[in-house]
């Protein structure tokens, strides 16, 4: 499982190489480049033009953003106060219908009052009361409180009638004031409505430049150029780019090669990337939690006493299978990689509880499974196993399918229950990439060898045009049909068997004698070769 847990050779991203003898340098002019439907030379020009358009509209627009912030809160606080006038207003009318009422009332007494009285006065003979003193003294009396009562009820109506005019002022101001308000608040809405709809739109081209970018991004990474620097040296001799140090010449012009980044099942946990994440500071949780997105790391999970393994029985689970796990060098935890011994460990004792239902079952000792031997390690992967006893990835409480490889490219994918990541610092890839920081020797390499190290007649990746050619018409077989499938294979039948079809066939069927330059795009299953397959 260190190379590949079920190695499939997929070269994800297949680049081609072409080497031609240059004996001049040309500089040519050519129109400004169409960024709706750019060549693959134009990518970097137009994903430029891009950002510095972005660049250009979003001070404008962080701006406006921040008007239109600042205008709803201004509309929502006007609204409050015209609310809490219509509320005064409301209260104040209540009051002056109150006011007129109680005016109206203390008149009609007043009226009523003064009416008794003149018919009292006009009845009233002051000299038949002075024939008693005693019914003068009375008389006198009563006059007086008929004056003092009136006196007093005019001083009522004319408080009720100050207050009324003062309630009718009130009332008058705030009807000015709920008119201010109302006209600020038009005016405010009016331009937060204007500006939600600069925004809005702003939004919506932002958004539409960002889709260009990722779809640009998308179209350059599915042809990816790199050059010597950004990948990390091979191991195999000759499998190695142009100007690296395992690069072979070939000896003839022109020349093809694929190469890929990465050579796994792309799913779950990319050793060297766990290696690089280490390197960079990163924790054995952190690694975990990165590839593995969706499951929970449990660190008191019931570990199982023993472990069927295949031609061995059963065994000690922690303190002999864990121990004869040989899936990443025990040199990385002296080298800034301890953590990602801690990572490998929980993946290994996880991926084994998972394909065993818990330890009840069996599990074999090779790559297909993870990789066992008897002579057990007592250095700092035993260490490694001994401070994660316990630790279990886990999804829905159960074990979980910790599925691990050497080195993802840079990429993992959607598969198998595991969400994808760029597997990058900041996802600046692939300069950044954590299996370029753990200098992982399959991150960026082209391809000879079988998994057993046979070249069946080869010395290196390059290619011929012919030879080119013979792989592209049999990609029209096995993708586009005409021919019997089970007869495109390498011709060099000592090493691969079977009854392939010759060269020649075969350009009979694809119609392919020699190419140009050609490249090979993925798409997910889907696959194009053409000049450029943007």
């Amino acid at each position: 499982m260190f190379n590949s847990k079920k190695l499939f050779l997929q070269t994800t991203f297949a680049l081609l190489f072409v080497l031609v003898a240059c004996h001049l340098s040309l500089v040519a002019l050519r129109a400004e480049p169409d960024c709706n439907n750019p060549a693959r030379g134009d990518i970097d020009y137009c994903l430029e033009k891009i950002q510095k358009e972005i660049d250009a509209l979003k001070p404008a627009h962080d701006y406006n953003k921040q008007e239109l912030a600042d205008l709803k809160v201004q509309v929502s606080s006007l609204s409050l106060k015209i609310s809490a006038l219509s509320k005064q207003l409301t209260e104040i009318e209540g009051e002056i219908d109150d006011r007129e009422e109680d005016l109206a009332y203390a008149q009609k007494i007043f009226e009523e009052k003064s009416r008794h009285h003149y018919k009292y006065i006009r009845f009233y003979d002051p000299f038949q009361a002075f024939l008693s003193s005693s019914t003068a003294s009375k008389a006198f009396q009563e006059m007086g409180i008929r004056q003092k009562v009136a006196g007093e009820d005019i001083k009522t109506m004319e408080k009720y009638g100050e207050d009324l005019v003062k309630l009718k002022v009130d009332k008058e101001n705030l009807e000015k004031n709920k008119l201010s308000l109302s006209l600020a608040k038009d005016t405010v809405s009016k331009r937060a409505t204007f500006l939600q709809g600069e925004v809005e739109k702003t939004e919506s081209y932002l958004t539409s430049l960002s889709g260009k970018q990722q779809a640009l991004i998308a179209q350059k990474e599915a042809g990816f150029q790199t050059s010597v620097g950004d990948t990390p040296a091979t191991l195999e001799p000759c499998s190695g780019p142009p100007g690296s140090p395992n690069f072979c010449d070939p000896g003839y012009r022109p020349a093809y090669a694929a190469f890929s980044f990465g050579a796994p099942h792309r799913t779950g946990m990319s050793q060297y990337g766990a290696y690089g994440r280490s390197k960079s500071g990163q924790s054995a949780e952190t690694i975990l939690a990165d590839y593995y997105q969706g499951a929970s790391l449990n660190k008191n999970f019931p570990i199982p006493d023993t472990i069927g393994v295949t031609g061995i029985g059963r065994v000690s689970f922690e303190d002999n299978y864990l121990l004869g796990i040989y899936e990443v060098p025990e040199s990385w935890g002296d080298n800034g990689g301890y953590e990602a011994l801690k990572a490998q460990a929980v993946a290994a004792r996880s991926y084994a509880l998972y394909s065993t239902n818990n330890g009840a079952g069996t599990i074999c000792t090779t790559e297909a499974c993870q990789v066992y031997k008897p002579q057990l390690k007592s250095g700092k992967w035993a260490q490694a196993v001994r401070e994660t006893r316990g630790w279990v990835m886990t999804k829905d409480g159960k074990a979980a399918g910790t599925y691990y490889a050497s080195t993802s490219g840079g990429y993992t994918v959607s598969q198998w229950g595991w969400t994808g990541i760029k597997d990058a610092k900041d996802g600046n890839w692939p300069s950044l990439a954590y299996e370029k920081v753990s200098g992982s020797p399959w991150f960026y390499k082209g391809w000879y060898k079988s998994r057993a190290g046979a070249t069946c007649g080869k010395n290196s990746p390059w290619l011929t045009g012919v030879q080119l050619a013979d792989i592209v018409n049999g990609w029209k077989v096995l993708y586009q049909g005409g021919g019997d499938v089970s007869r495109v294979s390498p011709i060099d039948t000592s090493c691969w068997g079977g009854n392939p079809y010759s060269i020649s066939e075969l350009q009979g069927i694809g119609g392919y004698i020699s190419v140009g330059i050609y490249t090979v795009c993925c798409f997910g299953d889907q696959q194009r070769i053409g000049n450029d397959c943007g």
